[in-house]
């Protein structure tokens, strides 16, 4: 009776799960081609940039395979979507409107969110890069 119940509360956890796998959203990985960057008061900086910034604020985003598992799936692809509609190191030939915040909740530690941060050990900076990194960013425009 109670190896009955176990069972059926797996396939009823796993068959949605399985299920929503074949849903066609959240896999939609593009990169598009990088029109402009900012002018990096230095490459050090840049190098930060894209340890702390470039996979959800650029058009370089390294997809990791779970992104390719939904729900995960649904989430990565709606945050970088976001993300680079705010502010997009790779197409900085447009309006950036998030430009002049920017370095500022890099300093405030709201950037990179901490859930990012949990898989992603080297987007975490220390003082001196966070603080390199918030002027850096502040000053470009």
């Amino acid at each position: 009776m109670i190896r009955r119940v176990v069972l059926t509360v797996i396939a009823g956890g796993l068959l949605p799960l399985l299920a929503i796998q074949l849903l066609p959203f959240g896999r939609q990985h593009t990169n598009p081609a990088i029109s402009a960057e900012p002018a990096w008061p230095d490459p050090a900086v840049r190098s930060l940039a894209v340890r702390a910034c470039f996979d959800c604020h650029s058009n370089e985003t390294t997809w990791p395979w779970y992104s390719n598992v939904a729900p995960i799936s649904w989430l990565i692809q709606k945050d970088v979507a976001e993300a680079r509609s705010i502010l997009n190191f790779s197409e900085w030939n447009r309006s950036q409107r998030g430009t002049r915040e920017s370095g500022e909740v890099i300093q405030e530690g709201e950037m990179p969110p901490g859930y990012y941060l949990l898989l992603h050990r080297p987007a975490r900076l220390s003082a001196d890069e966070t603080s390199a990194l918030a002027q850096a960013l502040a000053s470009l425009r």
